[in-house]
């Protein structure tokens, strides 16, 4: 992990199977903790703090050991963004530092669902209007992400603990299947990011920490409204 932050790392956030039962397609599964690790608000230098507060941003990464939850693939409990004050969703941006990732989106009107496969160095941008969870489908790797998001709003759980997850279930042994407190759901749809390409296919290099400083790259974050090409790669399919 320190590989990839060589700055003081704060505490960390924590899941528990205690906290993730309730999106889990065994909620009875029983593993020892943690399932998963949340370093939030990160910078490396004050200036860099400075700046993300300034810009409304925040630096996170994400650590996800590689574990069998009774069938299923190890994953975040899931969430959707609210919407700006354009009426506009919230998105974010990831960037696999290390292991391989899965990032299974659904839209709000739940009427498309998209599995992404993104390798160590891609970048997937959380279009405005889906939730999403993250994956690690490695039997043996662990997954360490990072991600810049707006701090302007609060993550929403509520629909993924009533639905009791996301609208399919991604298991070990590679089968995607419905969870039935959805109704009838369009079929997955598979989307590959490229190392060194966005996921709307625009060319983009180095980590996305090297983005602090840069508005022209991040503004999308807040106001989305006013880049909307940013999205349309990954919503094309």
């Amino acid at each position: 992990m320190r590989c990839w932050w060589n700055g003081a790392l704060p505490a960390p956030g924590i899941r528990t199977i205690r906290d993730m039962r309730s999106v889990l397609a065994a909620p009875s599964c029983r593993v020892t903790d943690p399932l998963y690790y949340m370093y939030r608000d990160l910078a490396r230098l004050e200036a860099d703090r400075r700046w993300l507060t300034d810009h409304r941003l925040r630096y996170d990464i994400t650590v996800i050991p590689p574990r069998d939850l009774c069938g299923e693939h190890v994953k975040t409990k899931g969430h959707y963004h609210p919407d700006n004050a354009a009426g506009t969703g919230y998105p974010e941006l990831y960037e696999v530092l290390d292991g391989t990732a899965q990032f299974l989106l659904q839209s709000r009107p739940l009427d498309d669902v998209i599995l992404v496969h993104a390798d160590t160095g891609a970048r997937v941008i959380i279009p405005p209007g889906y939730g999403h969870i993250t994956i690690n489908p490695s039997p043996g790797v662990t997954l360490v992400l990072a991600n810049l998001v707006s701090t302007a709003f609060e993550s929403e759980y509520g629909e993924y603990e009533s639905r009791h997850g996301a609208a399919y279930y991604v298991m070990r042994d590679g089968r995607i299947i419905k969870n039935r407190h959805y109704p009838a759901m369009p079929p997955v749809r598979r989307y590959t990011v490229v190392r060194g390409e966005g996921a709307a296919g625009r060319t983009s290099t180095g980590p996305i920490y090297s983005l602090i400083g840069n508005r022209g790259a991040l503004a999308f974050l807040n106001e989305p409204e006013k880049y909307p090409d940013v999205f349309t790669g990954l919503l094309k399919g």
